[in-house]
């Protein structure tokens, strides 16, 4: 086995928060929202969105219920300041959003940042620098002071302008980008010198956004560090405190979620999680994961399919079959123990008035995403007899039996082992027509069918038939005491066969705006085997449905 080279890195060291409260907490508010979905979902695109692109998104944000959305990066491109400009002066944003725009601590970045939002109603100016160690000595090649001052001479040319912005609603934001990569307390000092120059006031709060630029450690040291830095803020009254996690670890979402915990109002993400190298934190997940724990999330997620339409569109880039929640598999069992459990979990919330949503295996009602039941269970060679009369009752409206699921389930996982391939719900049923229904490789076919009361008796029915046996039509007749009874001995007198009625169950079926009986039948034989033969019969004569039920059984001894 070859050797990993393990040598070349070295674990993250851990905050010393001994006294933490976070891991006792719950969420049970929804944080405020930005999405970032137009600068940096935006940047990390290989081809960046075009102006009707953009214009999509936004208007699709919207309508969701973001209240702040980052609109660009108006200083890095004309697209991005052109972007921003149509939507102020042709009226585009709504009173109640905030439209967020980022520029460095540059003199004449931020000059084109206050030029692009000129006439916003409501605006967050978000300024950064990065603050990391290795930032500083790789990139920079500056100490502590020299960062700092970078941070100070941004806010202070932030100051400076405000005055270009008078009759705007305007709100700071300050990002120590790589904050995780930055030693603490010098977050802290940094920070707290930006607040010195921005003097922020409780009806006008500063916006600290402490970014996992890149998830370096496991979430609950990304808890730690956002606690450790929630306690110590000497004017935490007067900050907004937000995340920006990114994915680097496949744990964005849990930093996310524990970083609310720890303190944290406010998530910066996107949708589905788009965004430089693993992505952003995904906003759908978040917001959904707080729904499932009886947490309103303040957006509106009731229209999954038509988000991700929107977002492969925008981004050009497909969202993943297994993605939680909006996957267009995430839904749906294949595996028969699931999807028996999740058969009798739907017949149970059925059955229930208790509002509750309890099904095994779907942590959310795909109905309040605007997914329909269709696909919650699909068929394959790992499938079961529960997943099987799902789809039968659920698409074709055929209760079959529990005792007969067992020997269809047979019939499809002789198909699906053939094939080694999902089995649709019209060839599920176009094989439960061909074993039970049509029958075209059938000895018997019934061509009529008449009965009548027996003279003078109150209960015998007299039974007369045209039965196609082996190509050759014959008539039948029979007294009993019912018309099924009475066919059956017809049956076994005609043709010399040998079985026993032994069970039968019926119940309607509507197909558009008829309605067909179904009848179940089951003969048992009365060798030593004693096996149970099913037939089914379908008619919309409720005396005809179990009369086809008896020769379907038949056509199986």
């Amino acid at each position: 086995m070859n050797v990993q080279p393990i040598h070349k890195y070295r674990s993250y060291a851990p905050v010393g928060l001994n006294d933490r409260s976070w891991p006792d907490k719950v969420i049970d508010h929804a944080p405020i929202w930005c999405s970032v979905d137009l600068r940096d979902g935006n940047q990390a695109l290989v081809d960046p969105m075009d102006g009707p692109r953009k214009r999509r998104m936004f208007d699709t944000l919207v309508k969701m219920g973001f209240k702040q959305i980052e609109v660009g990066f108006p200083s890095a491109s004309d697209t991005d300041f052109n972007f921003v400009r149509e939507l102020i002066e042709q009226k585009l944003i709504p009173d109640d959003v905030t439209i967020q725009v980022l520029t460095q601590a540059r003199e004449h970045l931020v000059d084109r940042t206050f030029e692009s939002v000129q006439g916003a109603k409501n605006v967050i100016i978000h300024l950064y620098n990065s603050t990391s160690e290795l930032q500083r000595r790789v990139v920079f090649q500056q100490d502590q002071a020299g960062v700092k001052q970078i941070a100070v001479e941004g806010a202070e040319m932030v100051k400076a302008r405000l005055d270009r912005l008078k009759g705007s609603n305007v709100q700071l934001q300050y990002s120590p980008e790589s904050f995780t990569g930055t030693e603490l307390d010098y977050a802290l000092e940094v920070c707290e010198a930006v607040m010195d120059v921005w003097c922020p006031v409780t009806d006008n709060k500063i916006i600290i956004n402490l970014p996992s630029t890149v998830e370096m450690s496991t979430p609950n040291i990304y808890a730690d560090q956002i606690e450790w830095m929630h306690r110590r803020f000497t004017r935490r009254d007067r900050v907004v405190l937000s995340v920006h996690p990114h994915n680097d670890r496949g744990t964005g979402v849990a930093a996310a979620e524990l970083a609310v915990m720890a303190g944290a109002d406010r998530i910066e993400g996107t949708l589905f999680g788009n965004g430089e190298r693993t992505g952003n934190v995904d906003i759908v997940t978040l917001g959904l994961n707080l729904m499932t724990q009886g947490v309103d999330p303040k957006l509106d997620f009731s229209d999954i399919n038509g988000l991700m339409e929107t977002a492969e569109y925008c981004t050009q880039l497909p969202i993943h079959p297994r993605h939680p929640y909006a996957g267009e598999l995430v839904h749906t069992a294949f595996s028969g123990s699931h999807q028996d459990a999740i058969n009798k979990g739907m017949k149970a919330i059925q059955a229930s008035n208790s509002g509750l949503w309890e099904v095994p295996y779907l942590p959310i009602d795909p109905h309040d995403i605007g997914r329909s039941y269709e696909a919650v269970i699909r068929v394959n060679s790992q499938s079961g007899k529960g997943g099987i009369a799902y789809i039968l009752e659920t698409d074709h409206h055929i209760r079959l039996p529990k005792e007969w699921q067992a020997q269809f389930s047979q019939v499809i996982q002789r198909l699906t082992d053939a094939t080694s391939q999902e089995i649709s719900s019209q060839e599920i049923w176009n094989a439960f027509d061909k074993e039970y229904v049509a029958q075209p490789d059938g000895r018997f076919e019934l061509v009529s069918f008449e009965d009548s009361r027996v003279p003078g008796s109150n209960q015998v029915i007299r039974v007369t038939a045209e039965v196609k046996c082996d190509g050759e039509v014959r008539t039948i007749q029979a007294e009993g005491n019912g018309p099924v009874n009475a066919f059956s001995k017809a049956m076994r007198e005609a043709f010399g066969l040998k079985f026993r009625f032994k069970d039968y169950a019926e119940h309607t079926r509507s197909v558009g705006s008829d309605a067909e009986a179904v009848a179940y039948i089951e003969l048992k034989t009365p060798d030593e085997s004693g096996k149970s033969v099913f037939g089914v019969g379908i008619a919309t004569d409720i005396t005809l449905a179990p009369i086809k039920g008896v020769v379907s059984a038949c056509n199986r001894l």
